[in-house]
């Protein structure tokens, strides 16, 4: 999908993100004085040994939009707004339409990040070079805010400052860009068979169990022997929660975009451009709808499900009317032709740039990271290699397709990674893949908490690499949510995560090994 087609549907997405992007002025900044307003304290002061102890103030981070500013106390205390978490904590918040200026930042920033990702892809095809291009990106970036840090610190931190309306916005959306594998699920398992899926099943729950065991028992292993104390981390910005506005302008979106294509089924051109607004819509309101609902009924009824519900009820309603099948409207949903894109793909595209915003999430962590080195480092290499040759030989033993093994050895690494590792191989399902990663994610969020309390992995360190090793992004959020103690953590091993699964993939002779033992 190209970039052009991506940016074209910003707008729509444009107004909802930038509430949250102020002025400088009115910026959230960090809080480090206790004395400065009232916190609330939650239990974030760990000893070695994997204790909890006492409460220490939540702080908050917020956008700075200015270059070079040295974030001192005064003006932190003079900056200082409430901070809200999402829309799936809050509900829905009080709406203030961006300015201008506010929006052509956020699409200025993000544009570069999107722009970098295509034109890094088209480089890295016309060089047959088979390495993820975002990846290499992501290297690139974080390596120029290494240096610049280094060098002239306030050009790195107005780099960060100018690049937060992007990453916020990506943060804030990013389980729309998981929704479409499961979207079209249904076609993606047609030809596999009932006992394979029930294989593919057994792998997954059994996988995600053995990796977070391997994952936080390593950590806590490492912990003991380094007995390295742990530090304050750097505070981690929130996104804005979702609003009324936008709620009843996504509504309206939809009803519009049916009733025309409904009409004339083929009036932006093809089908699939038609189908594509009230598709993007329809797994927009259902991310919203489901990000509202009560903790306890998003055990079962996770927002992410929703989301694809949503998408697949209209994709069934405009089907059904349209006498076109739901087959087809589910074709146009994802249609991975950058010439005729569906809604899918235009969520789809955005995957590059998550990789590269890992960069901005890494740098802002690199002190908790070098201090952790051992414990962070060794679990996530330890559980990425478990994960992917554990999936091949247990895909053997059972007696699961060869084919069908390798398209879900990347089952605990994040969906845009996930597709790169398995296009090293031939034959695969890539849509099984998405799916996988993103089931995968599922039952960590509902369960992981639970899981390590039985399994006794009390150490903050162990409880976020832990579940971001294992269950990607998704179990990072929903521990995030309730353990922000652990959130640093997370954020971290999910990104690393991927990035060595990636890197030992792109070994020739690891992917022989892999398919050697699949079988």
């Amino acid at each position: 999908m190209g970039a052009a087609s991506t940016i074209s549907t910003l707008p729509i997405l444009f107004a909802s993100s930038c509430p949250r992007l102020l002025p400088r002025k009115q910026s959230i900044l960090l809080l480090r004085s206790q004395e400065a307003t009232p916190q609330r304290s939650i239990s974030s002061q760990f000893t070695s040994n994997g204790g909890r102890a006492s409460s220490v103030p939540i702080r908050f981070l917020g956008a700075r939009l200015g270059f070079g500013h040295n974030g001192n106390d005064a003006s932190r205390r003079n900056s200082l707004i409430p901070v809200r978490s999402t829309g799936a904590q809050d509900g829905l918040a009080t709406f203030r339409f961006p300015s201008v200026v506010q929006i052509l930042h956020l699409v200025v920033s993000l544009g570069i990040i999107l722009a970098a990702d295509k034109l890094l892809k088209q480089a890295f095809v016309a060089a047959s070079i088979k390495f993820p291009s975002a990846l290499f990106g992501m290297f690139c970036v974080f390596s120029v805010l290494t240096i610049f840090d280094s060098v002239a610190p306030s050009i790195a931190t107005g780099f960060m400052n100018f690049f937060e309306p992007a990453t916020l916005f990506i943060q804030r959306w990013l389980p729309l860009f998981y929704v479409p594998s499961l979207v079209v699920l249904p076609l993606a398992v047609r030809d596999v068979p009932a006992a394979s899926g029930l294989k593919i099943c057994i792998i997954i729950v059994g996988g995600w169990l053995a990796s977070l065991t391997v994952a936080g028992y390593t950590a806590i292993t490492v912990r003991r022997i380094v007995k390295t104390e742990m530090i304050p981390a750097e505070p981690m910005t929130k996104p804005s929660p979702f609003t009324a506005v936008e709620l009843w302008a996504w509504t309206a979106i939809f009803l519009s975009s049916f009733a025309v294509a409904f009409v004339y089924p083929t009036a932006l051109g093809t089908s699939a451009r038609t189908c594509l607004p009230f598709l993007l819509a329809a797994t927009v309101l259902g991310y919203m709808f489901g990000s509202g609902l009560p903790s306890d009924v998003k055990k079962v009824f996770h927002p992410i499900i929703c989301c694809a519900f949503s998408a697949d009820v209209a994709a069934v309603a405009y089907g059904y009317f349209s006498r076109s099948g739901t087959d087809a409207v589910l074709g146009n949903y994802l249609t991975k032709a950058s010439s005729n894109p569906g809604a899918g793909d235009i969520l789809m595209g955005f995957l590059g740039s998550v990789i590269i915003s890992f960069a901005f999430s890494m740098f802002k962590q690199r002190k908790l990271v070098k201090r952790h080195a051992a414990e962070i480092f060794s679990s996530v290499i330890i559980a990425a290699i478990f994960s992917l040759y554990s999936t091949a030989f247990i895909g053997r033993v059972i007696g699961l397709e060869p084919t069908l093994t390798i398209s879900i050895l990347p089952r605990c690494i994040t969906v845009a990674l996930a597709l790169s590792i398995v296009s090293f191989f031939e034959g695969v399902n890539s849509s099984l893949t998405a799916a996988v990663v993103v089931l995968t994610g599922l039952i960590g969020a509902n369960f992981v908490q639970a899981v390590m309390d039985k399994l006794r992995l009390n150490d903050p360190i162990a409880r976020g690499v832990a579940t971001a090793s294992s269950a990607h992004g998704l179990g990072t959020a929903a521990l995030s949510a309730k353990e922000p103690e652990a959130l640093p953590f997370c954020a971290i091993a999910y990104a690393l995560t991927g990035i060595f699964g990636s890197l030992i993939c792109s070994v020739p002779a690891v992917r022989q090994s892999l398919l050697l033992i699949a079988g």
